[in-house]
């Protein structure tokens, strides 16, 4: 219990940023294949550092993920586990 607990504040603390809130925001509402991450760079307007750093920490809380296609990053939300968290919030 108290891990999950833990896991739930770790994620809930990763959207606690406004720009990790409208980075999340912004890939929910891409496109399936995930959203290239210059476009949430220009969406934006934050520069390549502070973006990558910000995509890092909703990685490492599974909100998001990364696919390589290329030379490019695309990033997916993690439905599944975004559900998880609100369903937690409800109980």
């Amino acid at each position: 219990m108290a891990k999950h607990l833990e896991r739930m504040a770790e994620r809930l603390a990763a959207l606690g940023h406004p720009v990790r809130l409208a980075i999340l925001r912004r890939v929910v509402q891409g496109p399936e294949e995930g959203t290239p991450a210059g476009e949430i760079q220009s969406h934006l307007g934050i520069p390549a550092s502070t973006l990558s750093h910000h995509l890092a920490t909703l990685a490492e809380s599974d909100l998001i993920t990364a696919d390589r296609q290329g030379t490019f990053l695309r990033y997916r939300a993690q439905f599944p586990v975004l559900l998880q968290l609100s369903g937690y919030l409800w109980e």
